[in-house]
């Protein structure tokens, strides 16, 4: 498994950014994907996920109606589609497959930073 995230650089508040994440070495379309980031000092948070359905995605609450998450099944990519960035956004996001929903491991990107900043 290896997943490749992109996109990620300095940007203002109210901003927009699309974070991708290249996937491959598995089937994309029949595993769960999820986008998770750390700031500085604090914990790892997720996100957002996408079940392989595609319904009903999973957003934290503090990116509800500003985020939005997305897979291209055709080209192996996961992105997510960030508006409205804050200050509070700034970190380092990773793009993980959620392999653990089904019974085996999770696995990760080595992340893409972004800073929200005026």
């Amino acid at each position: 498994v290896l997943l490749v995230e992109s996109g990620g650089c300095s940007a203002q508040p109210a901003g927009s950014l699309i974070l991708s994440c290249a996937a491959s070495g598995f089937t994309f379309s029949h595993y769960p994907m999820a986008w998770a980031r750390q700031a500085p000092g604090k914990e790892r948070e997720w996100v957002s996920a996408l079940f392989t359905d595609g319904k009903s995605p999973f957003y934290t609450a503090s990116v509800k109606g500003r985020f939005s998450i997305s897979r291209d099944i055709a080209n192996n990519t996961l992105h997510l589609q960030m508006n409205d960035l804050k200050p509070e956004d700034t970190g380092l996001y990773y793009c993980v497959q959620k392999g653990s929903w089904l019974g085996e491991t999770d696995h990760w990107g080595q992340g893409t930073q972004v800073t929200v900043d005026s």
